[in-house]
């Protein structure tokens, strides 16, 4: 049986975007619908819509984060607070880890707006080499701090 990381690269593999990968294999434990978790996600992948801004692991995982602790209606303010401070942490933990949590940083230069850095991020396998990394580790980084507050 895979381990929840190896599920979120085996998501990639099968073509699902990053945030995704990294939503979904988590939707068991928030009690939210899978479907539901790939539809919202599938505008946030390659930085949102190719758009290389924060990562698609990233914003994947911040979508946990909220899920799980964020504000809903019968909640005090202090609840968005520390879903700041997790997210916060998580971001550092990723932008130590990468240098970056931005798409276009991690991906070093190569633009997936265009035909041609398409071709060059699918021709020189980034997708293995930087994004499934980035999946795995997220997904790891998540289950630290989501383990921590159990």
């Amino acid at each position: 049986m895979l381990n929840r990381s190896e599920s979120a690269v085996e998501m990639m593999i099968s073509g699902y975007n990053c945030a995704q990968s990294v939503l979904s294999v988590f939707c068991e434990d928030l009690n939210f619908a899978k479907e539901a978790a790939l539809k919202l996600t599938t505008g946030f992948g390659a930085g949102m819509a190719r758009r290389q801004e924060v990562c698609g692991a990233v914003t994947g995982a911040i979508m946990v984060i909220s899920l799980k602790f964020g504000r809903g209606l019968a909640d005090e303010k202090a609840v968005a607070e520390n879903t700041y401070l997790l997210v916060g942490e998580f971001m550092k933990r990723f932008s130590d880890q990468y240098g970056s949590c931005l798409c276009r940083v991690l991906l070093d230069g190569c633009d997936l707006q265009s035909e041609s850095g398409r071709k060059f991020f699918k021709d020189n396998d980034l997708c293995g080499k930087i994004c499934r990394p980035c999946v795995a580790d997220a997904v790891r980084f998540l289950e630290d701090i989501l383990q921590r507050l159990k």
